[in-house]
């Protein structure tokens, strides 16, 4: 008798467990599926939030920041729209063939020091190239119209600039691209097609192959560019103006295509004291002309796509 009472009571607790866990179960999973979609949600909320209020701010720009570049469908490539006697970059090139080609191009922007270097530019009439976040604050979003309202070339330096983010897998790294380039395109009109990786496509800290990501922007039609020439404020924003200049053209005479590696961030302001002097320079050589990039281009890169 003792021995069934304890067989009936152990069955018992035996059957209450089973029960208690599919209630436990039935509690928890719903849940767990609960959480993981509201943060989803929250997620995209947040960005269709991010590109109304970008769309908002480009439909109340002034007129004199839009209206320079077309739209164009994906499979086109926006250039410079031409302007009464303006001669194309495709016709400049062939002009200044004989001449060295000088690519001023601007990582990690929109930053405070933008409008000043757009300023320098504008002074010598220079064209350069901008490799740009994602930011939303409306100094940011008015420094990608003028980038674009002023000819130079709009181009994509990942949306977030979190590596570990980015390079975690090849469809983190899509979804930043894809991101960054939509949300230009609200802002500017824009469908950038040029693209820097954050620390350069020869980088080695990606958790991917940078070959299958350099694949996937040929295979997307975009151009990767990384730089044959670093003026060295990636080091720090306290290089003095003489070394950031001495970087940028000391060895130009070796070079035929310099595509020169800049920051635009707020704390690089010898970068912004140097770029005068470093214009100065090259154009007074006399046998160097500035270019933006453009579909033209031939990009320079430290990795190959396989």
């Amino acid at each position: 008798m003792e021995e069934r009472s304890y067989d009936r009571r152990k069955r018992v607790r035996l059957l209450k467990r089973i029960i208690l866990g599919t209630i436990a179960a039935a509690i928890i999973i719903p849940t767990g599926v609960s959480i993981v979609l509201g943060i989803r949600v929250i997620s995209l909320q947040n960005r269709i939030t991010i590109l109304e209020e970008a769309l908002a701010v480009y439909e109340n720009q002034p007129e004199d920041l839009t209206g320079v570049y077309t739209t164009a469908s994906i499979e086109e490539s926006p250039r410079d729209t031409l302007q009464a006697g303006e001669v194309t970059q495709e016709t400049r090139q062939e002009q200044d063939q004989t001449k060295k080609q000088i690519y001023l191009t601007f990582d990690d922007g929109p930053s405070q020091n933008t409008d000043e270097i757009l300023d320098i530019l504008k002074e010598y009439d220079v064209k350069a190239t901008f490799f740009v976040v994602g930011k939303t604050d409306e100094q940011s979003l008015r420094a990608y119209q003028r980038i674009v309202g002023e000819g130079h070339t709009l181009a994509m330096h990942s949306y977030s600039h979190k590596y570990d983010e980015i390079y975690a897998s090849k469809e983190s790294f899509i979804e930043d691209l894809s991101m960054l380039q939509e949300y230009l395109y609200q802002v500017t009109g824009v469908w950038s097609r040029f693209y820097r990786f954050p620390g350069g496509s020869s980088n080695t800290v990606s958790e991917v192959d940078m070959r299958e990501l350099t694949a996937y922007l040929n295979e997307s039609g975009i151009a990767y560019y990384d730089w044959n020439i670093a003026c060295g404020d990636a080091v720090s924003g306290k290089i003095s103006v003489d070394t950031l200049v001495e970087n940028s053209v000391g060895n130009l005479d070796n070079i035929n295509r310099g595509f020169i590696l800049m920051h635009d961030a707020v704390e690089k302001k010898t970068t912004v004291e140097a770029l005068p002097e470093i214009i100065q320079k090259i154009q007074e050589r006399g046998d160097a002309v500035f270019l933006p990039i453009t579909d033209e281009t031939t990009p320079v890169q430290h990795m190959m796509a396989k």
